[in-house]
Formats: structure tokens, C-alpha cells, sequence
């Protein structure tokens, strides 16, 4: 059922350098995956910054491919888009958990990034969602990329504590030499 609920949605962020950024695309679905790329690239070419693309074959390769990216130190931000539809089986709920999951423990360790991987039931429900003049979630991706890259710089000034893409985020466990007496 479609909502009548209104979005805001933030401006673009002014940025004080350029910026460079790495769309990293599962064309599994490649008609959607090209509308979404081509939203991101209008949200990146309205800060005048670079967009680079790399393709992974599927969703679960998106965050690993954005983690070894992230560890080389040549972009600012990343955009995740590809797209799941739900099928027969449960496999849908582990990669659209796992893939988003992965994407949020990235964010916690400092990397900036957009999440345009598209979870829907219907293809129908993908174009709508990928189509750049309509919701233009690849756009939205790029653009929350960007948010979160202003943030950072902003941030970045005296702040000699920040946390660093090595470090380790434990959900549970120990950390080595804890719990020892």
C-alpha cells in the first residue's frame, strides 16, 4: 500500500575539497542496477566530485569489496547499490540481513557510505525505487554518502581520537585479555 506520508529529504552538503567516491555495483539486476548508478553519478556530479565504479556479482561481495576498498585510502566515500528481490526460498532474508549488516559495521568503523542495496518484493516495486526521476534511491545512496563525508571532515579538525578503519567493533565476546585475572 503506498504511503501519502511526505519525505524530507536534506540538500546536498557543501563541500570544502573534492571529493571522490566508489560506487560498488552487484548488476545481478542490471537494468535496475544501471538506474541506480545513474542517480548516484547525478548526486555526485551535482558536487562536482568523481565517482569511480566497481561491479562484485552480488550483494554478500558489496561490503567486502567497500572494506578493501576503504583499507587503500583513495576515496572519501562509498555507495552500495544492487538490488534483491524476494524469491522461493529464505535465501533473501540472509543477504539482505548480512549485506546490510556488513554495510553498518563499515559505518561504525568510520567508513562513509550510502546503502542503495534495494530489498523489495517485486521487480515492479525495484524500478520504482531505481528510477532516477522517481524515488532515485541510487541518488539518495550517493547522497548520504556525501552527508556522512561532510560530517567526518567536519569533524576531522583537533581530534586526534577518531577511530580508524582497523579498528575492531565487538558485538559480543571478549576482547583478548579481558575476564583474566
Amino acid at each position: 500500500m503506498a504511503s501519502h506520508t511526505q519525505h524530507h529529504e536534506l540538500a546536498l552538503p557543501r563541500l570544502d575539497a573534492p571529493v571522490r567516491l566508489l560506487a560498488v555495483v552487484a548488476p545481478y539486476y542490471k537494468e535496475i542496477a544501471d538506474d541506480l548508478l545513474a542517480g548516484a553519478q547525478r548526486a555526485v556530479d551535482a558536487v562536482e566530485g568523481v565517482l569511480d565504479v566497481v561491479e562484485v556479482p552480488g550483494a554478500l561481495e558489496i561490503p567486502t569489496a567497500i572494506g578493501l576498498a576503504a583499507r587503500t585510502g583513495r576515496y572519501d566515500g562509498f555507495v552500495a547499490l544492487g538490488c534483491v528481490i524476494r524469491g522461493e526460498t529464505t535465501h533473501y532474508d540472509t543477504v539482505c540481513n548480512d549485506s546490510s549488516r556488513a554495510l553498518t559495521l563499515l559505518g561504525l568503523q568510520g567508513v562513509c557510505l550510502g546503502n542503495g542495496i534495494l530489498t523489495v518484493e517485486t521487480l515492479a516495486q525495484a524500478q520504482v525505487r531505481a528510477d532516477p526521476a522517481g524515488q532515485n534511491k541510487g541518488g539518495g545512496a550517493a547522497a548520504a554518502a556525501l552527508h556522512l563525508i561532510a560530517l567526518a571532515r567536519k569533524w576531522a579538525g583537533g581530534n586526534d581520537s577518531k577511530l580508524s578503519i582497523h579498528d575492531v567493533i565487538r558485538l559480543a565476546g571478549e576482547l583478548e585479555g579481558q575476564g583474566k585475572a
